[in-house]
């Protein structure tokens, strides 16, 4: 299987449309393809900038002329749980016709739009993006190429990756930021090249502050990846 990431503009969409226009971000939560019928059904979260923008958003993207049906589910200040069905867009239609299919959730914001999308051989991609550059501009941001016990050994263990997304998701701002310049200056290096009164000096805290973050953000991290290795253990001990 090979699995791209793209980074599209489509200019028949309606959600890129819309993020053009207006200071609104929408992530898929489900989706579903209907060829026959040329649509697609989605559930999405959109983000507005602000609860009104997010009603500018709403309304621009009730308003777009490729869009079938838009409906609101739920709603919490600037963020929305919403439901679509829009007209099948070109790129999908390239996609589909060559056979590839989609493989994630994509996200759209300012414009442009990040795709999962895979396909079984390198003739189905390369005539699949031959076709998209004539109606979409887009770029190839990543290619992984996975035999089957690769795909095998990803999905048995997704669980075990989820845990470790939640412990880096964990993290706060000020964590991130001075466990990532920690390792990036050679804390961790063996001997190590940096100092916390080096850290200190660079982030204008004390000493003790700079311990702090990283002793938070270390036991995060390992409490993420001990977690995931029990969960791996189990998956191993099944098969």
């Amino acid at each position: 299987m090979i699995d791209l990431n793209i980074d599209m503009r489509q200019y028949d969409c309606p959600f890129i449309d819309t993020t053009d226009d207006v200071d609104v971000a929408f992530s898929a939560v489900q989706w579903q393809l209907d060829t026959n019928a040329e649509k697609l059904e989605t559930r999405l979260i959109a983000r507005g900038g602000s609860p009104g923008a997010l009603d500018t958003g709403l309304q621009t993207l009730q308003e777009h002329r490729n869009m079938s049906d838009c409906y609101l589910l739920s709603r919490r200040g600037n963020v929305a749980q919403i439901g679509t069905v829009i007209d099948q867009t070109n790129a999908m239609k390239t996609i589909q016709r060559h056979g590839g299919y989609i493989t994630g959730p994509f996200q759209i914001e300012n414009g442009r739009e990040h795709w999962h999308v895979g396909f079984d051989d390198d003739d189905a991609e390369d005539r699949t993006l031959a076709e998209l550059e004539r109606h979409n501009d887009f770029d190839v941001e990543n290619r992984d190429q996975f035999g089957e016990t690769t795909l095998f050994d990803l999905l048995e263990n997704a669980d075990s990756a989820r845990r470790l997304l939640d412990g880096c998701r964990s993290l706060t701002e000020t964590e991130r930021k001075t466990f990532e310049t920690a390792s990036e200056f050679g804390y961790y290096e063996t001997p190590r090249e940096v100092t916390l009164d080096d850290l200190a000096d660079h982030f204008d805290i004390s000493k003790t502050a700079v311990s702090m973050n990283l002793r938070r953000s270390e036991r995060k991290l390992l409490q993420a990846a001990l977690s995931a290795l029990s969960k791996l253990d189990d998956t191993e001990n099944t098969i």
